[in-house]
């Protein structure tokens, strides 16, 4: 259990920073050592114990901090492929199995929140929580009326917490160098600060939540939980709970064929959102999916949850993103008019600066061939670690040559949300493997092509009997309710 009362101030957080970097720096050290003579055993367990000084030190401070963990957990970076899963499989325990918060404290904030103690507001609460995350703890109760729901309560000093952290995070760049070498690490700290300060604001989540369970409501594969509005507070999300499986088990225990519904179900997901109703989660990572029980996983839902970094965006917006996405495909397949073709779909995406002088761009081209490899072709293609990592070291390896160039072109802030999407969900593909034809299910969800696969052919009948929500009045931006 965490302190009971305080996650610590800025000092304290920060002293914590430099003793985890420290150590995993010594503990680097002695890794090479065994590595040069050769004894695997040693560099193993080197390894290894840097791993847990990570998961411990970041998973018990919760705040930027964890969540920092939590995305080296499930991004495939370019790094050494002999010690990735070692790293992985230590800190994946940071997106439900990090240290938890004492229940007391937990306690008190519902106290603070309602009025009353848990067991008087809920007909029946869980002491024992269900999964810890960065900003919030989750725990399952039960509604006065018997409905079984899922509360994520907000660790207590969380806000001051990720205040403090946001000054401290640059205490890690020594681990970064032992993790992730070749990892832009300003970047990386800079999307965990914007993130987390949205995801302190439960009620701007409980909108977002509420707005994906409207639009995929009835869906034949997509589950969105129901929010239970009466009963949320500033620091208490409540919503419907749903039993299910884990990342990591269908990773575990499914075979392919399985995998490749999954796999079918997040991409859908993911793109439907984008291209039919405008809307977007920037923080896709495996412990935002919650799957079916074995006995139900060729038939049942994947359960999509944590909307706290949810977007919308205009229609201009899809229009310039598909444009691009058209061009960048027939320049991928030799059309004569590619190269021209994804300049001026750049520019009027916004993404080429007035001044192109230093713009390589035979080499920006090379880089949306990686980008959108997935789409660029009628065929069937898999996903893969080899593709995640390929993207990774294109966007953020110098030695490639792209870095340079990739940096001079302009970057509206939608884009770069959407480029934390694209990232995030082909490490979770990779992860899966799954193959698929994934030009003709993009061509289905942005342009109402014809269906292609047995999950194609149920989503359109289910288009069919609630209508296109695409161009829907409620598909502006959520508002907050309570």
């Amino acid at each position: 259990m965490t302190d009971r009362t305080s996650l610590g101030g800025r000092a304290r957080r920060a002293a914590s920073l430099a003793r985890l970097g420290a150590r995993a720096g010594r503990g680097l050290v002695a890794t090479r050592r065994a590595e040069r003579r050769g004894d695997e055993a040693a560099a193993e367990a080197g390894h290894e114990a840097i791993a847990e000084a990570v998961f411990e030190t970041l998973g018990s401070m919760k705040g930027a901090a964890m969540k920092l963990g939590q995305m080296l957990a499930f991004v495939d970076l370019d790094v050494d492929p002999a010690t990735t899963e070692i790293y992985r499989s230590r800190l994946n325990a940071l997106l439900d199995q990090a240290p938890a918060t004492d229940t007391d404290a937990i306690e008190a904030t519902i106290a603070e929140q309602y009025g009353a103690p848990a067991e008087q507001v809920f007909a029946r609460w869980d002491r024992e929580p269900l999964a810890v995350a960065s900003i919030g703890q989750v725990h399952t109760a039960a509604l006065p009326d018997g409905t079984e729901v899922a509360l994520k309560v907000q660790h207590p000093g969380i806000a001051e917490a990720v205040q403090a952290d946001v000054q401290n995070l640059t205490a890690l760049r020594g681990l970064f160098r032992v993790t992730h070498p070749n990892l832009d690490a300003t970047a990386l700290i800079a999307e965990v600060r914007e993130r987390l300060r949205d995801e302190l604001d439960y009620q701007k989540e409980a909108a977002y939540t509420q707005a994906f369970a409207d639009r995929f409501a009835g869906h034949p594969a997509i589950r969105v939980p129901r929010v239970f509005h009466d009963w949320c507070r500033p620091r208490v999300l409540v919503t419907e709970y749903v039993p299910g499986r884990t990342f990591e088990e269908v990773l575990a225990d499914d075979d392919q064929a399985t995998r490749d519904r999954f796999g079918e179900i997040i991409f859908r997901f993911t793109f439907s959102s984008l291209y039919r109703f405008r809307i977007f989660n920037a923080d896709p990572h495996p412990g935002n999916f919650i799957f079916p029980p074995a006995d139900a996983a060729r038939t049942g839902p994947v359960t999509f949850i944590d909307f706290g970094s949810a977007r919308t965006f205009s229609s201009e917006t899809r229009t310039r993103l598909r444009a691009l996405h058209r061009a960048v495909a027939a320049d991928a397949a030799g059309d004569p008019s590619g190269e021209s073709a994804v300049e001026r779909a750049m520019a009027d995406a916004g993404l080429l600066p007035e001044d192109r002088r230093g713009i390589d761009l035979e080499r920006v081209r090379r880089w949306f061939a990686i980008a959108y490899e997935p789409l660029a072709g009628d065929r069937e293609w898999t996903y893969s670690r080899d593709y995640a990592r390929r993207l990774i070291s294109a966007s953020t390896d110098p030695s490639q040559g792209m870095e340079p160039t990739l940096r001079r072109l302009t970057m509206p802030a939608e884009y770069i949300l959407l480029n934390r999407i694209q990232f995030g969900v082909n490490s979770l593909l990779a992860r899966l493997q799954p193959t698929a034809n994934w030009q003709a299910i993009m061509e289905e969800i942005a342009t109402g092509g014809p269906a292609t696969t047995p999950l194609g052919e149920a989503e359109r009948d289910w288009l069919e009997a609630v209508g296109d929500l695409a161009e829907h009045p409620d598909a502006a931006a959520p508002t907050a309710t309570g």
